[in-house]
């Protein structure tokens, strides 16, 4: 098995400002460690506009069979956390896969 990324598996939701600190929290806490011990690697962005705070995570895999396996076989199936109805403003709808075509970290 590749060592390397070749595929960024990316997911987004957005919250209401108010309740953002407390799904930064929760999606911390049960979607991180999942992701954590199977992908390559995994990030966690924050977005605060005025009237919606956006969080974006992505994680890194080998391959697409890696991931499919992870997903159980459908890669672009969202799998919501038991809480994301209770914080998100709407539940996205599809998860977005891209080849890594350039990987170059820690370049200064």
């Amino acid at each position: 098995m590749p060592t390397q990324p070749t595929i960024a598996r990316i997911w987004r939701g957005r919250t209401r400002p108010d309740v953002a600190e407390s799904y930064e929290a929760y999606i911390k806490a049960e979607g991180m460690p999942p992701l954590e011990k199977t992908a390559l690697g995994v990030q966690l962005f924050r977005e605060d506009r005025e009237h919606e705070s956006w969080f974006t995570t992505i994680s890194y895999w080998p391959d697409l069979k890696s991931m499919t396996a992870f997903t159980k076989g459908e890669p672009t199936k969202v799998h919501h956390l038991a809480r994301d109805a209770e914080f998100l403003i709407e539940l996205p709808e599809f998860i977005q896969i891209h080849r890594i075509l350039v990987d170059r970290q820690g370049l200064r």
